[in-house]
């Protein structure tokens, strides 16, 4: 049996969505020949969605040709990477990467996006966290079923997240009575938010997704600026005023270098409830042209469903109320698309000793 060669073999394999093959991404730890059987240990640095049965289906059989292989024995651990952060921006205690999601635009169904892409990455294994920043519509806690919950102190410094379906989370909604409204000014807004993300201890967390508030003013910026975040992700509806916001958004984040994940083109059809019956009412391929007027892509096409809405409505977002269904897969692989472009776009650092928040 020949190592030397298989290793060869093993590394040049590129999954399918990854920019670089296995050996180039660092994947590949060891390769080990244990009686004929090829022992191979792989370090994942991001879920990758079906990274393991491909492996097992189109790479062990070209293992298994080479002279001397009479088994393959695959050791595929999770080991997700800290990645750099937008202008070298100090870490957040505990939180390795931060996805902001943001809208151009109220009512496309950010949050929505937000909940179902956080618990489908947590589905993969990955510890994930949401911090609702939208102090115009706190909806996270609703959508969660966490409506009535409060967070806890946890050392006399900071409050405990709220564990909701498996996920940490906080929200601006939390401090808030239900029909109470948000009256603040733009430096008073930005100065709780960001008080709010730092003071709250999170745990130990691969991901913590930030849904914005929307649009592109005082608040939004000051976010964009003083959170360390890894990459953002674009939220619209395919119809021409929401697509106007959204290129404003992608214009903000690329002014604070921040990396730009892609778009997602949310309620991009309509599906009958009754007939099943699916119909473009907002327009089609706007997000695609408009992603590639930016020089980005179109992550993602969601439909709009009642299932979606009355998941959320709920408390149990359509990932946990369905988690066979198609739309459950559509979040899983927009999930796995976003990390992984994340990680090829940037490059990891060691973890550091983080500074509080102010």
């Amino acid at each position: 049996m020949d190592i030397t060669k298989i290793t060869q073999l093993i590394g040049i394999f590129q999954p399918k969505g990854w920019l670089k093959n296995i050996a180039d991404s660092n994947v590949l730890e060891t390769v080990n020949n244990k009686d004929g059987c090829v022992e191979v240990q792989l370090r994942l640095p991001f879920p990758s969605l079906d990274f393991e049965d491909e492996v097992k289906s189109k790479l062990a059989p070209k293992v298994m040709l080479m002279k001397g292989v009479d088994a393959v024995n695959w050791n595929i651990k999770l080991d997700i990477a800290t990645l750099a952060r937008c202008n070298d921006a100090a870490a957040i205690p505990g939180v390795k990467n931060v996805i902001a999601v943001a809208s151009g635009k109220g009512g496309v169904g950010k949050s929505t996006t937000t909940v179902n892409t956080a618990l489908a990455l947590a589905k993969m294994g990955a510890k994930v966290g949401i911090m609702d920043a939208d102090i115009y519509g706190p909806s996270i806690p609703l959508m969660l079923g966490v409506s009535e919950s409060r967070p806890e102190a946890y050392d006399g410094n900071t409050m405990k997240a709220i564990n909701a379906h498996g996920l940490a989370v906080n929200s601006i909604g939390f401090i808030a009575l239900n029909d109470q409204a948000m009256i603040w000014r733009g430096p008073m807004a930005s100065k709780a938010l960001m008080q709010l993300l730092g003071e709250t201890h999170w745990g130990e967390l691969d991901y913590l997704f930030i849904d914005m508030p929307p649009g592109t003013g005082d608040i939004q910026l000051t976010l964009s600026q003083n959170i360390p975040v890894t990459g953002a992700l674009i939220v619209s509806t395919p119809q021409d005023v929401a697509l106007a916001d959204a290129a404003k958004g992608i214009s903000m984040f690329r002014q604070v270098k921040v990396p730009v994940l892609g778009v997602v083109e949310n309620m991009s059809t309509h599906i009958c409830n009754n007939c099943g019956h699916e119909e473009a009412i907002f327009g089609t391929g706007g997000v695609v042209k408009m992603a590639a007027r930016f020089d980005t892509e179109c992550v993602a096409q969601l439909p709009l469903h009642i299932d979606l809405r009355a998941d959320v409505d709920a408390g149990k977002p359509t990932v946990v109320a369905q988690p066979d269904s198609v739309f459950s897969a559509v979040y899983a692989q927009l999930a796995s698309d976003i990390v992984s472009k994340m990680f090829f776009q940037t490059h990891t650092i060691s973890t550091e000793i983080p500074i509080k928040l102010t």
